[in-house]
């Protein structure tokens, strides 16, 4: 039997120009990418809406249609399709879907990517949306919904979450955390993070919620996170202090190297003092730097109460002519 070879209509082409354009953009622009896959779901997210054609009433998507990944694609017969596998994972079937993803994805993409730089990041994150919907397809197969389109960047996410959990259990990530219908946003470790999603997961599985998402792609991704992570990382526990990370993806950062007792001259209230100490026994610049401008906006000149100015490691009062570096 002759392999099905399906054409694509020219914004489904499009799209794909996005998809890997945005890859190879981060790279030549030292782009972290966490951003450029974000931006491209997004982009693609736009595409999916405008085009449109209209069967017995009805809209469906050009790029759902031809983009999207089916169980049946497995086949011999349709296997010349095996490229969905990559492009589904940038494409997305409502704001809510996509927005749920590309949320979470944010807060946990860059703490990782940072600590295991883009190249290890991007083949973790490719390599679990992949595994993530072949689990779900090959328990379709022999149904009659092996037709129906997987789509979606949540395997992959499932995946990062479950190599990060892996390799840095014991980080800390701000993580918005699904409480019922609400969801609030707070610092956690990153294996409780892992545990409650997992849980969750699990639990839909065993019960057979019926509803529209693939739960075996999440579970699928989220070992493959796992085996990945082992395989290229290895464990290291949690970020140790003063440990170098990746700041812009590609390069690695120095951390900024900072007289913390001159610092604690200026720490005259507790709270300050306490702030200092965040600032000390943080490992990820990013945050680091977030406190410490929080702690400049609060000090004052020790000899006038005046506000103080600070540039290149040095403060200074345009008041009374007091002086410091850090």
């Amino acid at each position: 039997m002759d392999p099905v070879v399906y054409p694509l209509e020219p914004v489904s082409l499009i799209a794909i120009c996005i998809m890997v354009g945005s890859l190879v953009i981060a790279y030549v622009k030292k782009w972290m990418v966490t951003y450029a896959l974000i931006i491209a779901n997004f982009i693609v997210f736009v595409l999916t809406l405008i085009f449109t054609v209209e069967i017995d009433g009805d809209f469906y998507s050009v790029i759902i249609y031809d983009l999207g990944f089916r169980p049946v694609y497995l086949t011999p017969e349709y296997s010349a399709q095996l490229y969905t596998l990559f492009t589904s994972m940038f494409v997305h079937g409502g704001f809510a879907h996509l927005f749920g993803n590309m949320f979470i994805f944010l807060f946990l993409g860059i703490a990782f990517e940072q600590r295991i730089g883009a190249k290890k990041f991007l083949i973790i994150y490719l390599l679990s949306g992949i595994c993530g919907t072949l689990t779900h397809s090959m328990l379709n197969l022999d149904y009659p919904d092996n037709w129906i389109s997987l789509i979606g960047a949540s395997g992959a996410i499932f995946g990062i979450m479950g190599a990060f959990a892996f390799s840095y259990p014991r980080d800390e990530v701000i993580m918005p955390i699904p409480l019922g219908i609400i969801m609030i946003v707070r610092r956690v470790k990153v294996m409780y993070v892992v545990i409650l999603f997992a849980v969750i997961e699990t639990i839909i599985v065993m019960v057979d919620v019926q509803d529209t998402t693939a739960h075996f792609a999440h579970i699928g991704g989220l070992i493959s996170g796992f085996v990945l992570a082992a395989l290229l990382i290895g464990k290291k526990t949690h970020t140790k202090k003063g440990e170098t990370i990746f700041y812009d993806s590609y390069k690695a950062h120095q951390p900024k190297k900072i007289n913390f007792s001159n610092l604690y001259k200026l720490a005259d209230t507790p709270k300050l003092k306490e702030i200092l100490n965040k600032i000390e026994n943080e490992t990820v610049p990013q945050v680091q730097d977030i406190w410490l401008s929080h702690f400049f906006e609060k000090i004052k000149c020790p000899k006038c109460q005046s506000s103080l100015n600070k540039s290149d490691n040095k403060i200074w009062c345009e008041n009374c002519g007091f002086k410091i570096k850090y």
